[in-house]
């Protein structure tokens, strides 16, 4: 047995419910460096949490296989983490802290797993500011206002 004093009024419950597939501005806020289970390589495990919206708070996770005997894997997390760099315009990070606490925009998706569970994964990376190209048009912008109805 253990004392509490603990209210639970004054904390809201976690939810570890799938979040819906979207795009999320997220912040990246613990990365450490795990050994793979066959002790053969590592991966880099990101945290990252939304930081924007209506799931503002919630956490979302990335492995990043970056030694591993499969060169498919390694490849693929070093284009993520490439990603990741360009997303938060750090290009040249010595350690992962570097890349704590910077904006980004995650794509999240919903993944069946095996058992049949559905797990979110994070699909695409790209930087928070949006450019001026990357607005939509404005319909009726190069017509004369005497033309629009």
């Amino acid at each position: 047995m253990s004392t509490l004093n603990f209210d639970a009024n004054t904390v809201e419950p976690n939810s570890f419910e799938v979040l819906p597939a979207a795009k999320y501005i997220a912040v990246i806020t613990d990365s450490e460096r795990k050994a793979t289970k066959a002790n053969t390589g590592f991966y880099l495990k990101l945290t990252f949490e939304i930081i924007e919206g209506e799931f503002k708070g919630r956490k979302v996770f990335a492995q990043l296989n970056l030694e591993n005997q499969n060169a498919d894997a390694v490849r693929i997390a070093r284009g993520e983490l490439s990603a990741i760099c360009r997303a938060v315009n750090i290009m040249t990070p010595k350690d992962s802290v570097e890349i704590h606490n910077l904006p980004l925009e995650i794509t999240v998706v919903c993944k069946k797993q095996p058992d049949d569970e559905i797990r979110n994964e994070i699909k695409g990376y790209a930087s928070k500011q949006k450019k001026a190209a990357d607005k939509p048009e404005q319909p009726g912008n190069d017509v004369p206002p005497w033309h629009r109805k």
